[in-house]
C-alpha cells in the first residue's frame, strides 16, 4: 500500500482573521488569510517568493488563533484540502507556534 502525504509546514504572516464561528456541530470555527514571503533557490536561481492563502481553523486552536494579532509570524502545521463546494484549496490549520 502507497504511503500518501498531504502536510504542510509554513511560516507566514497572519494577514487578516473573520469573526470566530461555530459549525452546525457547534465546533468553533476560524477562517484566516496567511501571507508567506521568502527567498527560495530553484534551478540554480535565488528566487523571491509570495504567497497568500486561506486557512481555517477549529476547535481550541481556532479559539487561540482568533486572539492573535494581525501581522504576527507564526509556524504552522497542518494540511490542504478543497471544501466541497469550492475551486480552491484551503490550508487547515492543525498547529501553530511562534518560529
Amino acid at each position: 500500500m502507497n504511503h500518501v502525504a498531504n502536510q504542510l509546514v509554513l511560516t507566514a504572516c497572519i494577514a487578516g482573521i473573520d469573526s470566530l464561528r461555530y459549525t452546525p456541530a457547534g465546533l468553533p470555527a476560524l477562517n484566516i488569510g496567511l501571507e508567506h514571503e521568502s527567498e527560495i533557490q530553484e534551478a540554480g536561481q535565488i528566487r523571491q517568493v509570495k504567497a497568500t492563502l486561506k486557512a481555517v481553523a477549529f476547535g481550541a486552536l481556532a479559539e487561540r488563533l482568533a486572539k492573535q494579532a494581525i501581522g504576527s509570524a507564526w509556524r504552522f502545521n497542518g494540511f490542504l484540502a478543497t471544501p466541497r463546494n469550492g475551486k480552491h484549496v484551503v490550508f487547515h490549520i492543525q498547529e501553530f507556534q511562534q518560529d
